[in-house]
């Protein structure tokens, strides 16, 4: 693959009020050396006179560069930051001004000093940092609004460093253009409502204009639009008629002008709900404090999972500290958020918490507060699931998981019924929901914790000790997996687990833990990962506390929870989960990027089959129940499935590497007549294990695939005629010795597998 290193600056607003401040073709200072320029070299006061100087664009390797630049001396390690500066004069400061980017693979732009751009590199980035965030070739523009108060009238400097993202890139390119404005997004986009044929797009600007989103499957060609002439500065498109599970990309702006759009501005539709498809879902709990910690927690997840598209963003509540108010959201959750791709990407489907209560005041009934006006939510079973009817809690699917979305603080208006009143119209509808859901995962999400002792204690707290009395033996009654909760800064994740509804010395592990595994699934001791039946009672549910992705707070005195398997106060973090078919895995990612926590479940596995069949004409496919690795007993075979013939009376187990799960299929045929002859044209796939057997003869001008296990057995003759072909790695035999001549037929595999 070829990387391109691009980086293109451009700005744009009504052509009556937009100006160029710098145009493609301007000349630029570069430095090419592959030095360290460690932070000196982003000042405006930094001397760059012995840098050399050309016109853009500047760069290497595409053949359309105006100034060529250096990548050293060696093509196998090639500089990876080359560095690039400009000055340029503004006689009036606009309070806007327009980036349009290209670049490959990273770049980092700062003006006057100060950082207004970032876009594939990781903070805290060196001259020897490969842009490792990077998922395209750059060739799509990208483009951002800065605020005029990092300019000054008179001369500026811009400075761009552009990181490759592997020694070995083939080539660098860099322009750059930049405009006044008077439009800017300042809030978002975000995505909301997001369903299998539609999306909701949402943003602020700082004036009213008008509202228009191109959208479409081509990132160049957006071929389609929602225009919408109302002036207003809170702009929500729904774009309906697309397609389950395809990606659309999309800009934002008025109707004369793209205020955003770019390559990162883009979603993926859901699939079809029930449909198998491998879900990616990121968590965070008390995320919004604006703090360097909430910044540092979102990066190492956005690094740890690169360019993998983020299907569902979950909020645990506490979104905006410290009273939720729409300024809070503004500065501690939107502004932290919005110019990463996570934002732009992925649906968000958030939970309330406290905090997000305090813009109330003392009145948690009225439900007055920006949480509802900031976040669409889906209820009225838009996205599956029942219709709650409320904002304050709802449910949808996705793929083939049910989430619940609950409210554990505010109150119901009827007769200020809160979460653990078994009786409130929340718990109510909730028995309604998990009853009709038919999912095969289930997860459920609110703010309060049932089992903490972080920062808050579950044992003294009325919402925490209720839920666990009251909730907690409802959901134990449905098919709930997975409980997430934050309030608690910090992470702690229990066992699976069944009916502890007491305080926390009640706990006993014989008892309320159906497994001793910490579910790790790593090959550790008694890590087997949580095993749960579809059509059986529910055997327990997973707890986890992760309300530490915005900072990591204090414990109480008996902390660790004796329920909790692992606890973690000592960071921040988010819990990642990625869920497929019958598996679910989950990863707790802290502030320093390490991996600290991670548990894995599984439905519907350690499966034994009989598998009947009428007659021994046609092969047999035989699949493991789980997603993971494979070892097939005595068969020397890697693979999730195997085709192997169907001989009766035969068994083959398979089983995971750290021996946690094994299937067992025993092959009964009922009609197990002797073939006299077989002619064999078929290609016979890597995955088989198979043995022919003939009365008579065998005839064979079929390939047998590399892996494949193959033997011929005739009685008289094995003939392998020109186009036969055994490739590398396949284990064939041909024998004379042949079976029992019954059936006088001659069979053909053209009709089998």
């Amino acid at each position: 693959m070829i990387f391109r290193l691009y980086l293109l600056l451009f700005c744009f607003v009504l052509k009556s009020v937009s100006a160029q401040i710098i145009s493609s073709g301007n000349t630029w200072k570069y430095l090419d050396n592959g030095s360290d320029q460690g932070t000196a070299w982003q000042s405006a006061g930094f001397n760059d006179a012995s840098w050399a100087s050309g016109a853009s664009q500047l760069g290497y390797g595409d053949g359309d560069e105006a100034t060529l630049v250096s990548f050293g001396g060696n093509a196998s390690n090639k500089y990876i930051t080359t560095y690039f500066r400009k000055s340029f004069s503004v006689a009036t400061v606009f309070p806007y001004y327009k980036l349009r980017i290209k670049r490959d693979d990273g770049a980092v732009v700062y003006i006057n000093g100060n950082e207004v751009f970032r876009d594939n590199i990781a903070i805290n980035q060196n001259y020897q940092t490969l842009a490792s965030l990077a998922s395209d070739d750059g060739n799509t523009w990208l483009e951002t609004t800065i605020a005029g108060v990092n300019l000054q009238v008179g001369m500026n400097v811009i400075a761009v460093e552009i990181h490759q993202n592997t020694a070995t890139s083939s080539d660098i390119s860099f322009d750059c253009e930049l405009l006044n404005s008077n439009y800017a997004v300042s809030r978002g986009p975000y995505l909301q409502m997001g369903t299998s044929n539609s999306m909701q797009i949402r943003w602020r600007t700082n004036i009213a204009s008008t509202t228009k989103v191109n959208y479409g499957i081509n990132p160049t060609n957006l071929s389609s639009n929602v225009l919408d002439v109302t002036l207003t500065t809170e702009h929500i498109v729904n774009l309906t008629g697309l397609t389950p599970n395809t990606q659309y990309f999309y800009s934002i702006g008025t109707s004369t002008e793209v205020l955003q759009g770019s390559e990162l501005n883009y979603f993926i539709t859901a699939p079809t709900i029930g449909t198998e498809k491998k879900t990616r879902v990121w968590v965070t709990g008390d995320c919004g404090t604006g703090l360097p910690t909430q910044v540092a927690v979102k990066d190492k997840f956005l690094n740890y999972v690169g360019s993998q598209y983020i299907d569902l963003w979950l909020l645990l509540g506490d979104n905006a500290y410290n009273y939720g108010y729409d300024s809070e959201y503004q500065t501690r959750f939107f502004e932290p958020y919005q110019n990463a791709r996570i934002m732009k990407q992925t649906v968000i489907f958030p939970t309330p918490g406290n905090h997000d209560y305090g813009a109330t005041g003392t009145a948690r009934s009225d439900h007055i507060m920006p949480y509802y006006s900031n976040f669409s939510l889906p209820i009225n079973g838009e996205i599956g699931g029942v219709p709650s009817g409320h904002k304050e809690y709802y449910s949808y699917n996705y793929a083939n998981i049910h989430f619940v979305s609950l409210d554990s603080y505010g109150t119901e208006t009827a007769s200020n019924y809160r979460i653990y009143d078994i009786t409130s119209p929340q718990i109510t509808w909730l028995k309604a929901d998990l009853a009709a859901n038919t999912q095969k995962w289930t997860i459920l999400y609110w703010h309060h914790p049932p089992y903490t002792m972080g920062s808050h204690n579950s044992d003294n707290e009325s919402e925490l000790k209720f839920i666990r009395q009251n909730v907690v033996p409802i959901l134990e009654q449905y098919k709930v997996d997975l409980v997430l909760c934050g309030h608690s800064h910090n992470y702690e994740r229990s066992r699976l687990m069944k009916g502890h509804t007491g305080l926390e010395p009640t706990f006993n592990a014989a008892l309320h833990n159906p497994t001793s595994s910490s579910g790790k699934y790593d090959g550790s001791t008694d890590s087997c990962p949580y095993v749960k039946t579809s059509n059986l009672p529910n055997t327990g549910i997973v707890y986890v506390v992760t309300g530490s992705a915005g900072w990591a707070g204090i414990t109480q005195p008996s902390y660790p929870h004796n329920a909790m398997y692992f606890s973690n106060t000592d960071n921040a973090g988010s819990l990642y989960l990625e869920i497929e078919a019958n598996r679910l895995d989950a990863k707790w990612i802290a502030d320093d990027g390490v991996i600290k926590d991670k548990f894995t479940m599984m439905k519907d596995v350690n499966i034994k089959q009989t598998i009947t069949q009428a007659n021994n004409l046609t092969n047999i496919a035989l699949n493991a129940s789980w997603i993971g690795d494979y070892a097939w007993l005595n068969a020397n075979f890697s693979s999730r499935g195997l085709v192997v013939s169907p001989i009766n009376n035969t068994q083959y187990i398979v089983k995971d590497g750290s021996q946690c799960l094994a299937d067992t299929f025993l092959i009964k045929i009922s009609n197990a007549n002797c073939q006299p002859a077989w002619n064999l044209i078929g290609a016979i796939t890597s995955n088989s294990l198979l043995k022919y057997e003939a009365g008579q003869s065998i005839t064979a001008n079929n390939i047998l695939n590399n892996g494949a296990n193959v033997n011929y057995d005739a009685a008289k003759a094995v003939i392998l005629l020109p186009g036969f072909q055994a490739q590398n790695g396949v284990t064939f035999s041909a024998n004379i010795g042949g079976c029992v001549n019954i059936n006088t037929r001659l069979m053909s595999d053209e009709k089998s597998p």
